[in-house]
């Protein structure tokens, strides 16, 4: 069997890269988005906050004086986000894979608290429409900004698989490049809607939303795909 060629469409870290090069797979790596913090007062944040990436929690730390903000109770998505947060001196009251089920806990157990969303441009609907469905009191901050960065990838390169960690990427890569046989392997479900919505089929979606898990389900899949 000839040597399993990936995209990812981040930069990975070290230890990242080291699995793909232990399976002996060919790796490219291309930045497809690219992250400008915001700079914000921190004057109107409320009881909690919500996070809903890493990228906003890093945003936080470059704010003069963030460290005030460590005795807010902490709402927020993903097991990295939560990790990152921890890290950093917060205490997470409620961490989720996904904004909507976030979203559901908010408004059928915490509604009667207020809460500030240190979020990003292009961040979804999901958490500021059913915050205000309810009535709850909150406030949103946009703390960065992500940019696609388009880039056209060789028609010399062939992939067996390309690796999406956010909606963005996928909107970037399919700016000037198309998905014909590669399979595609996502973060989580809103990265593989993006897809779908482009009319891709070939999608594997990562059990829980981190690019560890993702990174485990290509291997797997290889390892499968070859016996």
């Amino acid at each position: 069997m000839s040597q399993i060629s990936i995209l990812s469409t981040k930069t990975l870290s070290g230890e990242q890269r080291q699995a793909f090069l232990e399976a002996k797979f060919d790796l490219l790596e291309q930045d497809f988005i690219e992250i400008k913090n915001n700079l914000f007062e921190l004057n109107t944040i409320n009881t909690n906050l919500i996070f809903s990436s890493q990228n906003a929690v890093l945003s936080l730390m470059e704010q003069n004086d963030w460290e005030v903000l460590k005795t807010k109770s902490v709402f927020c998505v993903g097991i990295k986000t939560k990790e990152l947060l921890e890290l950093n001196g917060f205490k997470v009251d409620v961490y989720m894979d996904y904004a909507s089920e976030l979203a559901e806990i908010i408004t059928l157990i915490y509604n009667k608290e207020s809460y500030t969303f240190l979020s990003g441009n292009l961040r979804k609907e999901t958490l500021p429409a059913a915050l205000k469905s309810e009535g709850i009191t909150f406030n949103e901050i946009e703390v960065y900004q992500t940019k696609l960065a388009p880039f056209k990838i060789s028609d010399q390169e062939k992939f067996d698989g390309i690796l999406f960690f956010s909606p963005s990427a996928a909107e970037s890569y399919l700016t000037n490049n198309k998905i014909k046989n590669e399979i595609c392997f996502c973060v989580g479900n809103t990265t593989a809607k993006t897809l779908e919505l482009n009319k891709v089929k070939n999608i594997v979606i990562a059990e829980t939303p981190t690019i560890e898990e993702v990174i485990e389900e290509v291997i797997e899949y290889y390892k499968t795909e070859s016996i």
